[in-house]
């Protein structure tokens, strides 16, 4: 992800690596310092650090 990027409440987002349930689409629920993500799969929540998001990000939808 580019450093240019801006991050916006309740868009989802399509990680690399799949959630042990399956699944791959999140939901941006809190930004901050950490970013908190909701699997739209299970809806587990999930903080991240900005660095680690931006590493694991694929797509943005």
């Amino acid at each position: 992800m580019k450093p240019d990027i801006e991050l916006k409440l309740d868009q989802n987002v399509h990680l690399r690596k799949p959630h042990p349930c399956g699944g791959y689409r999140w939901q941006i629920v809190r930004l901050g310092a950490d970013i908190g993500l909701r699997c739209l799969t299970c809806q587990r929540r999930v903080l991240l650090s900005r660095r680690a998001l931006a590493k694991q990000i694929k797509r943005i939808e």
